[in-house]
């Protein structure tokens, strides 16, 4: 009768015990839960918070906000999966198994992943076909050393968690188009990635340093972009938004320059914008050289809730405007929301009105107060998700 009490009693500590040690996990969860939507942007938490995001990526393609708007074309029964398994490059008779196989031979919907780490050296540009992405989540991808990426007159694509960095000039010579034909391609800059007559562009969670030319160049009548969660540092010229002053067509340019990291070590384009229109918001802006933001032939900024940190020595404007254009009167700079460190000051535009992006709905996204954009850009660039719950 003792005995049997004894067990009553040590079943019923065991359970208490049992019952606080599941209430405590599931606390902490929440907790953790909490936590993340503390730091995770709006992008970021429509699919990272998702354990089973590796089997559900195509999920990421309803994330993405901005002027590309969602991603939905680049999904559906038509997808082809394909899976990279070799890091050598043939720029005229790729292997199957390669990145250029599968971003130029391939037409239609194609969702790219790798199967373990690499370093990929193209040895010319990889110019990518109209509804790729390119999905580098889960390795750790590096595309450097020699030439990177083009995407010529193409649509809908993706590239998502790549390192891009050292990218070299090119000259001219015989390359896979991205209409899955050899075609002749001219001289190209060392750009690590470069958009020429492209739309429906979204560039998330890149990182991108070191290159011959700039980072990123958006050219030559391309438009609605968005240019997300990436990480660009060590360099001299960072973007470029817009072909050159006499490329009229570049009036048509829509860009969205979101949750960003901008440094260390960066000059200036951060972007520089001709012609066209960017909406820069929720970016963090560590230093610069000559300026952050600037450009010529009349363009229009709306810089919304920003956070940008001067130099210790140096310029500590923020913007630069080429005034020698007889348009120069045409300028729409505008902050709004932004915060300063350092000593940085912005020149608005005095007497304009502040541009407004005039999303549509599917475009459209919260940007939120000043205050939390190192949260919100903590995780800028390509990572290495986990196994288990996050990335």
């Amino acid at each position: 009768m003792v005995s049997q009490s004894i067990n009553y009693v040590l079943w019923h500590f065991f359970l208490v015990v049992f019952i606080v040690i599941i209430f405590n996990l599931k606390l902490s969860c929440a907790e953790q839960s909490k936590l993340m939507d503390l730091n995770m942007n709006m992008i970021d938490h429509c699919w990272r918070p998702n354990p089973e995001w590796r089997r559900h990526r195509q999920h990421i393609a309803t994330c993405s906000v901005g002027y590309a708007g969602k991603m939905t074309n680049n999904i559906g029964k038509d997808l082809v999966h394909y899976k990279v398994t070799d890091p050598n490059d043939d720029p005229i008779n790729p292997k199957f198994g390669t990145l250029r196989y599968g971003a130029s031979v391939i037409q239609g919907k194609v969702w790219i992943t790798f199967q373990k780490d690499m370093n990929i050296r193209l040895v010319k540009p990889l110019l990518i076909s109209s509804f790729t992405t390119i999905d580098g989540r889960g390795v750790n991808i590096h595309i450097a050393n020699n030439a990177c990426l083009m995407i010529f007159k193409a649509t809908n694509i993706i590239i998502h968690s790549i390192r891009i960095h050292h990218c070299k000039a090119q000259a001219p010579g015989m390359v896979m188009g991205p209409n899955g034909k050899v075609i002749h391609l001219g001289p190209v800059d060392g750009d690590a990635i470069r958009l020429v007559t492209a739309s429906k562009i979204w560039i998330d969670h890149n990182t991108l340093y070191n290159c011959e030319d700039g980072l990123l160049d958006v050219t030559r009548g391309s438009s609605n972009v968005t240019i997300s969660n990436n990480w660009f540092r060590k360099q001299d010229k960072v973007m470029l938004l817009g072909h050159d002053d006499g490329y009229v067509r570049d009036r048509n340019m829509k860009v969205t320059v979101v949750y960003n990291h901008f440094g260390p070590n960066c000059n200036q384009r951060m972007p520089r914008i001709r012609h066209g229109y960017a909406h820069a918001a929720n970016n963090l802006y560590l230093g610069w050289v000559q300026y952050a933001i600037g450009g010529s032939m009349g363009p229009s900024l709306k810089s919304e809730a920003n956070r940008f940190i001067a130099p210790k020595v140096g310029s500590k404007e923020v913007t630069w405007r080429n005034i020698g254009q007889k348009n120069g009167n045409q300028w729409e700079f505008h902050s709004v929301r932004d915060a300063f460190e350092n000593g940085a000051s912005f020149a608005i535009t005095k007497g304009g009105r502040v541009p407004k992006p005039n999303y549509s709905k599917e475009q459209s996204f919260k940007v939120v107060d000043v205050k939390y954009v190192r949260s919100l850009t903590r995780s800028s660039g390509a990572f290495k998700c986990s196994k288990t719950f996050i990335c």
